[in-house]
């Protein structure tokens, strides 16, 4: 009889622990979103620096932002350098926590090009702005493709 109570009482403190271990799961994989939005937001802010310093070749026309993420680690040439060196803004392109495993780095974001509009962001000739793909809702009721 013994016993069983004691399994009892395990098991009733188990089902309260769950939950809070399910958020705080949920807290990492937000604040892993946020540094990752972090980032690559500071790194595009900084190839866009450069760019409109002259460190960057741009052609007529061009917003001076990234024409994809991928550019942001690979590096650019440094026009102001005669040896070439390459100016680099990532180290890698950080994963977006809630996307799927399967992709790409590069691929678990949406992209908002320069052109396009706040309220209907879409990709085009440059990566003005970049947001997660994730469907739900932060603890703070935002969505995630929001932040």
């Amino acid at each position: 009889m013994e016993l069983v109570v004691t399994l009892a009482l395990l098991a009733l403190l188990a089902t309260l622990a769950m939950p809070l271990a399910e958020l705080e799961v949920q807290r990492e994989r937000e604040a892993g979103l946020r540094s990752a939005l972090r980032e690559i937001r500071d790194a595009i802010d900084a190839y866009k620096s450069a760019a409109d310093k002259g460190l960057i070749q741009r052609k007529v026309g061009d917003s001076g932002y990234p024409p994809n993420l991928r550019v942001l680690v690979d590096g650019v040439t440094n026009q102001r350098k005669p040896t070439g060196d390459k100016l680099y803004f990532l180290r890698r392109v950080p994963r977006d926590p809630f996307a799927s495993a399967d992709l790409a780095a590069e691929d678990n974001w949406d992209m908002r090009s320069y052109s396009s509009s706040f309220d209907s962001p879409s990709p085009g000739d440059d990566v003005y702005d970049v947001h997660s793909r994730a469907t739900g809702v932060g603890l703070n009721g935002r969505p995630y493709q929001r932040w």
